[in-house]
């Protein structure tokens, strides 16, 4: 997979932006705050219609674009992205044909009701589609020298990035979750109903079945991914990153359960791993999971009333590293910690390319200098061999002569882009 072309209108601190790239390597290369970063954050939007920075689509938009008196498309990306000929997951022998499509996505502002909101539309080939049609037209994977968030922050952050991860890569997970998480507001709603006013629990019966059948396919589809997930990590980190030195496990744990689970250090560790053993075993049976996750709801139902709140299901499910035996986030080290997020990376670029059979597209930011020598030597060689990468760095000296000679260089300065020939 690859962009060919990308086209940025009123983005961060883009006012215009039009831009080919080549497969293989490319270096965004300049000093802090001239846009190297907005432009990876660009490709990421795309892919996925999220910001790994910004909270509101109103931080994203130019600062020199005027308020609107009438609806106006005030930011718009695009991007050429071509993909193919592959081979299919299922290991056919035949080859799908090469595509080229532009995806596009739209940030509309508007006013209503005296004040200024904002919307988005998404266009595949000059179609409008729904936001959720966009996941899977372009696949990538971001690194951040924030990642190590996601092993020593909360669980919120973990089932988003999983959740991104699969959605990517997997159209009938993503159809599932939309619908889950529309079932779970309604179940939601009606229980507060029902504490206030007694009436409504024929709605939550009802509502509880619906909710299982979308949980169900959720549970077990998030189990198989992790557990093939976990293996490619453990391969990773024990053979090229630790030399044999240290072994890691990737423990998928779901909310099926209906326990209480403390937070942080005071989870009951015990209870969610009890929870996912069963799922280990039953993963492959979608009515065994709805069965017992329907139990769950009946047991939990007069808690879920005092609260308001549906507390078991897929929205609490969580996933942590384990070094050696220890928990990651509390006992280990941030060394240690940094080289599981890159054994996880590594394995989630293998996992996207088996299951969709084109490489996603690597999103670098900043991640080389965060590297000792030995890691930043296999990360670059891992780049180099899996498609189409976009790094971004303020000294080229972390890299190689040999590197530079095989990678596109282009100069980022003040939102304005120079190609630099490669050094002889």
């Amino acid at each position: 997979m690859v962009i060919s072309h990308l086209s940025l209108t009123a983005f961060r601190n883009y006012s215009r932006l039009e831009q080919d790239f080549s497969d293989g390597v490319t270096i965004l290369y300049g000093d802090n705050a001239q846009g190297k970063t907005n432009l990876l954050e660009s490709i990421y939007y795309l892919a996925t219609t999220r910001s790994p920075y910004a909270e509101t689509d109103q931080q994203i938009i130019n600062w020199d674009v005027n308020d609107p008196e009438e609806p106006i498309v005030v930011a718009r990306l695009v991007a050429t992205v071509e993909s193919g000929p592959t081979t299919p997951p299922d290991h056919a022998e035949s080859e799908t044909t090469a595509t080229t499509k532009t995806i596009e996505l739209r940030l509309i502002r508007e006013l209503k009701n005296g004040g200024v909101s904002f919307r988005r539309e998404a266009v595949i080939d000059r179609r409008k589609v729904r936001l959720m049609d966009l996941l899977g037209e372009l696949r990538v994977v971001l690194f951040l020298p924030t990642d190590l968030e996601l092993i020593t922050g909360a669980p919120a952050a973990r089932r988003r990035y999983l959740d991104i991860m699969m959605c990517q890569a997997d159209g009938v997970y993503l159809r599932n979750l939309s619908a889950y998480n529309k079932i779970l507001d309604q179940r939601n709603a009606a229980l507060k109903t029902c504490a206030e006013t007694g009436r409504g629990k024929e709605v939550i019966n009802l509502l509880s079945d619906r909710l299982a059948e979308t949980a169900a396919e959720i549970f077990c589809r998030r189990a198989r991914f992790m557990h093939d997930l976990a293996q490619e990590t453990s391969i990773i980190h024990y053979e090229n990153l630790t030399g044999g030195k240290e072994t890691i496990k990737l423990s998928y744990l779901p909310r099926l359960t209906k326990e209480k689970i403390g937070r942080g250090a005071n989870a009951n560790n015990a209870e969610l791993q009890k929870s996912a053993d069963w799922l280990n075993e039953h993963s492959d049976s979608v009515e065994a999971v709805n069965q017992k996750y329907l139990e769950i709801l009946q047991l939990t139902l007069d808690s879920d009333l005092a609260s308001g709140v549906t507390q078991a299901g897929p929205h609490r499910d969580d996933w942590r590293f384990w070094v050696d035996g220890r928990h990651l986030a509390h006992f280990g080290s941030r060394g240690q910690q940094r080289t599981a997020m890159l054994a996880l990376k590594i394995a989630e670029i293998k996992r996207l390319t088996k299951e969709a059979g084109d490489p996603p597209i690597l999103l670098l930011d900043e991640v080389a200098s965060e590297l000792d020598e030995h890691r930043r030597l296999l990360l670059l060689d891992q780049i180099s061999n899996s498609g189409q990468a976009l790094l971004t760095t303020t000294d080229l000296s972390f890299f190689s002569s040999a590197f530079l000679n095989e990678s596109s260089t282009i100069q980022v300065s003040n939102g304005l882009l120079t190609n630099l020939e490669p050094s002889v």
